[in-house]
């Protein structure tokens, strides 16, 4: 679907040169043009129309002075910086143009036809006047001479398996009668024929192929012969072989011509000698020659030179045809006609070696021609439905088309319209293809009308294309591009249309204006929404054509920057779109660079097409990208386009290898690719289809984007998530849309919680949908089924009862017993609808959505048995089997018949409920029935509090909640429901005397018998180490103060125990207990504080040690890395992760036997990771975790120290109380100024983000080590490395011990 568009054309006329030109070949300097005439050597430059440097060969008497010369062949040596030269006379010269040295290197007695140069020019094949071919190689040493005739057929030549005779082999669809069929004889060359040998190579230069005339038949025979110039293979007899030979440099097949009885054709021969495929010329049999063939260089184009037969009393009429192949079929792209002048006669045809695609002519008339060509496919600009997606292929007459205007070599414009005509155009063919019966309800194009364009060229030189880049303005006007006065100019023609002439063929286009570019044109393109005109220039510069203005004008494309926009490269495809409002041109080069003014956003793009906001590129990495650019900027498109898209995003799709996008069909979803093979496919894609869907939604056209989301497989979660209150109000609307009981089906059975446009299709353009919840505390499957129901019931519910039912059931949880009501319902209606659904099919439905047994439970346990007898006779149950139970049901009392039911179905809460009102008698099963299931709670709501039945319920709670070990919450429900006795041991279990107390005085406990219950709690709380409430039980209720105060004394209580002291004023007591008690405890806090002192200091100094260790290890181990290798950067992050144990690796353990126990004991292996033992890998950790501990011991026993130093002051203990408050102060000031010692702040950093972990890669540990880092520990608590705080609002020291 591409054709070759003409990108740049040029050339150049001598007028000082002499002689007729015979034949020439490219320069090594860029445009340089070596001519060879019968006069001499001759350079031309198309940059001035005039000879360069000229050698004259008649002088030395290499060619005749008379003009009867003939040059055969011309090449360039650029390593020899010479030309090499072969004449008839058979001379091989090697002309110097700087020094105009004229040197013979070899002579040929007999003369030369032809000299042919490999492709690497090592070898130099001469065919000589004697039918003789001389391998000669690059110093013009001979290798071998053969003759042109060879009888042998060559080294290749077939074997013969011996299968039988000709007669007895298969011959197809001609039958055996083809057996007995004479050989056809071979017809001698045509008249015109030159009789001159042909010579081809092939691309890699180690075969070639020999054309010549042979003597025997006069028909030409083609012989391959090796690169030593031995023969390989000799072609079977072909009869009407013409002269044209080419070897297709990719090296499958050599291109020929043949003439045939009844048509001409282009004939392409195997290795072999073998016939292997065809074309047919468009012209009659004996109506044109063909003179040469050539295949460009990489094998994609052929150019044929043709010239007329039969011309009477003028010149013959020459053409230039350029043939493509795709998908086995032939196109004619383009047709070059240089008329019948003699000085427009042409010479001869090269293609250029670097640039594949410029074709390099020569006319007689001194006339020198290049065109440039460049792939393009040529397609519809509409944008709307109406305008359906057209492409136009040329293949000698344009086709498949829509709207469009043709631009022929005669200078003329056809417009062809799209639509109904009664008239048959010949010029238009349509190519679908699809068999036998195929029919195609598709409107072709008509030719409407042609223009004949008629634009004075201040040109001298003759150009079949003098006129290019044809576009059709939104105005029915056209503009053109000529060439300016110099090589270097161009000049844009703005055509209009001027009114028609009745009688005239031809309608005639008036000149509007020529505006003079300064610059040479290479591409002109018009955007059809924006209506901007934009041309590139040869130096890439960008101009904008105002050709809406009074006077249309040319001026530099800027940027948003106001800066003139120049591509860094040429670019064969530019567009004009939208980034963010900001109009810009794009631009795609030859080689993947892909261009937004003058930015190049990626260099992997093999095409691109834009289409509204979106912009489609293919990749080399065969990928499909689709960029949204309303509100995209340039720098986030070459981001999107560098990096690697998610996998389930809708941006990127896979395509097949060397896919290209043709066209975008507008207001569809499709995106149209051409495969390297030739074939077109048809993609839908996802961004494409996303957007397409959105636009449907926002203007209520449900059908069309249900259908669209059914196709493409989108999940239908999005027609709600889109817009879920437009969706919600419009619910009608959408059911009376779909209008399908089947669709509507589908829609819910597809229905998920999830909100799909923040998962699976999150918006492209990067605007969210944002719209807030209708019902945020309703669930929105439940919601859409209910808002659906209703409109369906309002509707028709008849004829959406099966849609009805699906939305009971899809409802979490599923509403099956509305559901099987609804059926019943259908199956006991009197007068039912013709339309209506049937009971029958509306359960045989239910039974596709839900499993069968799960509905024969929930109709039984609507107690409806006639609804239970209907499901059980749709499924695959036994009536032996259910038939007896519910007879059973049935001759039971209601309420219990529902517990049984319920019982069966395991819903025991509903089952209690129905038998509790049975009566008393089935209250020993309802008891049980609790025990069994736990459900004391619900029973106890079951019966007032007054009643017996509470009673028993509570106490059978209580038994079961002590089980459980839990006495306090037993003894509750024993309270609550009278059973004191009970609920005294359970609050005496769980510790609450307050509550035993209490319940004692509810069952009228003695003094004594209380006493005695105060003392036995008493004891418990001080095994508990309970002092202060076992004093209050002491002092309370056994009045055994004394024994009070002993405990307080114990427990440390000094205030409380110095008041009961004096309540009860036993003074003594101070004496004999109380102050020995505190002088005691500020020798414990002494002894305490300075372990506690000892310890820390000892840790302290072991910890800097040990750092110190670490850090040398760390030093070590860099110097063993080569910091910057380039090999850090393969390491993958699995295996970069350094743990400390690496460097210790003596301590190797494994915890996989930990990882199964329980949590508590996890805990406690955590804890022994850390060993204290000199050398251990987490020995710096366990250091820590002490050094904290100490601290939090320390801050601990503030508050405690306070009070003890009050009641040494108050009983005049000043020293002792001094030598406290001193030693606890040092050593709070000691850990203080240690802690930021301890805890540095790169230790408490690499708590929050650590250098090694999971994360971690070989660079990041690197570059920690070259920063001389330490390597921090892997440790799961980080609050070990976290420095303890400490409490500055407790007011412990006493100003009047300082």
């Amino acid at each position: 679907m591409r054709n070759l568009r003409l990108l740049r054309t040029g050339g150049c006329r001598s007028a000082a040169a002499t002689g007729t030109p015979q034949c020439f070949c490219l320069g090594a300097e860029s445009g340089a043009v070596l001519v060879g005439s019968q006069y001499g050597l001759v350079e031309l430059r198309p940059a001035g129309y005039s000879v360069s440097r000229e050698v004259s060969l008649t002088v030395n008497g290499f060619l005749p002075e008379d003009g009867s010369g003939c040059i055969v062949g011309v090449e360039d040596l650029p390593e020899q910086e010479s030309v090499c030269v072969a004449t008839a006379a058979g001379d091989i010269l090697l002309c110097n143009l700087s020094t105009e040295q004229v040197e013979c290197v070899g002579s040929v007695d007999s003369g030369l036809s032809v000299m042919s140069w490999s492709p690497d020019q090592e070898l130099v094949l001469l065919a000589t006047g004697q039918q003789t071919l001389i391998m000669m190689t690059r110093d013009f040493e001979p290798i071998t001479e053969k003759q042109i005739h060879q009888d042998e057929f060559g080294e290749g030549k077939f074997v013969a398996l011996g299968w039988g005779k000709k007669e007895t082999q298969f011959h197809g669809s001609e039958g055996k009668q083809a057996a007995h069929r004479k050989q056809t004889e071979v017809l001698p060359a045509s008249a015109w024929d030159d009789g001159r040998p042909r010579v081809t190579w092939r691309g890699d230069g180690q075969f070639l192929a020999v054309s010549a005339v042979c003597p025997e038949t006069g028909a030409r025979k083609v012989r391959v012969w090796s690169r030593e110039l031995v023969l390989q293979s000799t072609s079977e007899p072909i009869s009407g072989l013409e002269q044209a030979l080419s070897w297709k440099p990719s090296g499958n097949l050599i291109a020929s011509t043949q003439e045939k009885p009844n048509r001409h054709d282009v004939v392409f021969l195997e290795k072999n000698g073998l016939l292997h495929g065809e074309f047919t010329l468009p012209f009659q049999k004996g109506q044109v020659k063909v003179n040469e063939m050539l295949w460009n260089a990489d094998s994609t184009i052929l150019a044929i030179w043709l010239e007329d037969l039969k011309v009477e009393n003028s010149n013959p009429n020459t053409y230039v045809q350029l043939w493509t192949t795709g998908n086995y079929h032939w196109y004619l792209k383009q047709s070059l006609h240089f008329g019948g002048l003699e000085e427009n006669q042409l010479v001869s045809l090269l293609w250029d070696r670097e640039n594949l695609y410029r074709l390099h002519i020569l006319c007689q008339g001194w006339h020198y021609l290049f065109y440039e060509w460049h792939w393009t496919t040529d397609h519809g600009l509409g944008e709307n439905s109406q305008h359906v997606a057209n492409v136009a292929v040329i293949d000698g007459d344009p086709k498949h088309s829509g709207d469009m205007a043709v631009l022929d070599a005669d200078n003329r414009i056809s417009v062809y319209r799209y639509g109904q005509s009664t008239v048959n155009d010949p010029s238009v063919k349509f190519g679908a293809m699809g068999g036998n019966g195929f029919k195609a309800a598709v409107e072709t194009p008509y030719l409407d009308k042609t223009y004949r364009v008629d634009v004075s060229s201040s040109s001298e030189v003759m150009n079949p294309l003098g006129l290019q880049f044809l576009t059709w303005l939104p105005d029915d006007s056209f503009l053109v591009v000529g060439q300016g006065q110099h090589a270097a100019q161009s000049v844009l023609h703005h055509l209009t249309a001027v009114p028609h002439v009745a009688g005239a063929e031809e309608e005639c286009l008036n000149l509007r204006l020529s505006v003079p570019v300064d610059g040479e044109v290479i591409s002109l393109y018009c955007s059809p929404i924006t209506k901007t005109v934009a041309l590139q220039l040869t130096d890439r510069r960008i101009l904008k054509y105002l050709w809406e203005a009074s006077t249309p004008v040319l001026e530099p494309w800027r940027s948003s920057s106001s800066s003139a926009v120049q591509f860094p490269y040429c670019c064969v495809q530019t567009s004009i779109t939208r980034i963010s409002g900001e109009e810009v041109i794009l631009g795609l080069t030859d080689r993947c660079r892909f261009f937004v003014n003058d930015i190049e956003v990626a260099s992997n793009i093999t095409s691109f097409a834009t289409y509204n906001e979106f912009l489609l590129v293919t990749t080399n990495s065969h990928t499909c990208q689709c960029f949204c650019l309303k509100n995209l900027s340039v720098k986030a498109l070459q981001a999107s386009l560098s990096s690697a898209a998610a996998p389930n995003s809708e941006t990127l799709r896979k395509v097949e290898r060397g896919s290209r996008i043709i066209t975008i069909v507008p207001q569809d979803t499709k995106v149209v690719l051409q495969m390297p093979r030739g074939n077109l496919e048809t993609i839908h894609h996802r961004a494409l289809v996303l957007a397409q869907i959105r636009k449907w939604l926002d203007r209520l056209m449900f059908r069309e984007a249900f259908q669209c989301m059914r196709k493409l497989r989108i999940n239908l979660n999005l027609l709600y998530d889109h817009n879920p209150k437009v969706f919600l109000e419009n619910t009608e609307i959408f059911i009376r849309q779909i209008d399908s009981v089947n669709y509507i089906n589908l829609f819910f059975t597809e229905l998920k919680e999830e909100d799909f446009t923040k998962s699976m299709y999150p918006c492209l353009n990067g605007s969210s949908n944002n719209q807030p919840r209708q019902h945020p505390d309703q669930k929105k499957v439940n919601l859409i089924c209910d808002v659906m129901r209703v409109a369906m019931e309002h509707i028709d519910p008849q004829k959406y009862c099966l849609s009805i039912l699906t939305a009971h059931v899809k409802k979490s949880p599923p509403e099956l017993e509305i559901a099987l009501q609804k059926v019943h319902s259908l199956r006991e209606s009197v007068t039912p609808d013709v339309q209506a659904v049937s009971a029958e099919e509306a359960l045989k439905y239910l039974l596709f959505l839900v499993d069968i047994n799960e509905l024969y439970d929930y109709s039984l346990g609507t107690y409806d048995f006639d609804l239970v007898v209907m499901v059980a006779e749709k499924s695959q149950k036994d009536p032996k089997e259910y038939l007896p139970f519910l007879n059973t049901l049935q001759k039971m009392e209601t309420n219990y018949q529902r517990y049984t039911i319920d019982r069966h179905l395991k819903r025991y809460t509903k089952a209690l409920g129905h038998l509790s009102k049975c009566g008393p008698e089935h209250f020993s099963e309802f008891l049980n029935l609790v025990k069994d299931q736990n459900l004391y709670s619900e029973a106890l709501k079951l019966y007032p509090s007054s009643t017996q039945e509470y009673k028993d319920i509570s106490d059978a709670y209580g038994e079961y909640l002590i089980q459980k070990q839990l006495s306090e919450q037993a003894a509750l429900i024993f309270a609550r429901a009278g059973i004191f006795a009970k609920a005294l041991d359970a609050f005496q279990s769980s510790g609450s005397w307050q509550q035993a107390l209490c319940m004692a005085s509810q069952l009228g406990y003695t003094k004594d018998k209380l006493s005695s219950l105060a003392r036995s709690m008493a004891g418990k709380l001080v095994e508990q180490r309970k002092y202060a409430e076992a004093a209050i039980l002491l002092e309370q209720y056994t009045q055994d103060y004394e024994e009070a105060v002993l405990l307080l004394l114990e427990g440390a209580f000094w205030e409380e125990a110095l008041r009961l002291i004096h309540k009860y004023g036993r003074l003594d007591i101070l004496e004999t207990n109380l102050k020995p008690a505190i002088l005691e405890a500020q020798k414990s806090q002494l002894i305490f504080l300075d372990s506690q002192k000892t310890a820390f200091l000892h840790h302290k100094s072991r910890l800097q040690v040990v750092r110190e260790l670490k850090e040398k290890a760390c030093e070590n181990l860099q110097d063993y890395e080569v910091p910057n290798c380039p090999e850090l950067e393969l390491f993958s992050e699995t295996s970069s992760v350094v743990t400390a144990s690496d460097m210790n690796s003596k301590y190797t353990h494994s915890n996989s036997r930990i990882s199964v126990r329980s949590s508590k004991n996890q805990r406690k292996a955590e804890r022994k990771r850390y060993s204290l033992k000199e050398g251990s890998p987490f020995e710096d950790i366990a250091l820590l975790e002490v050094l904290g501990e100490s601290v939090r011991a320390v801050e601990t026993v503030k508050g405690e120290i306070h009070i003890l130093l009050k009641q040494l002051v108050l009983f005049g203990y000043d020293e002792q109380a001094g030598a406290l408050q001193q030693v606890l102060e040092e050593v709070l000031q000691l850990m203080e100024t240690s802690v930021p010692e301890i805890w540095t702040p790169d230790l408490q950093q690499s708590s929050v983000s650590l250098v090694l972990g999971p994360n971690s890669t070989a660079n990041s540990i690197m570059a920690a080590y070259q920063q001389k880092r330490m390597m921090p520990p892997v440790v799961q608590d980080p609050e070990v490395l976290t420095p303890p705080k400490f409490n500055k609002n407790l007011q412990w020291k006493l100003h009047l011990l300082q």
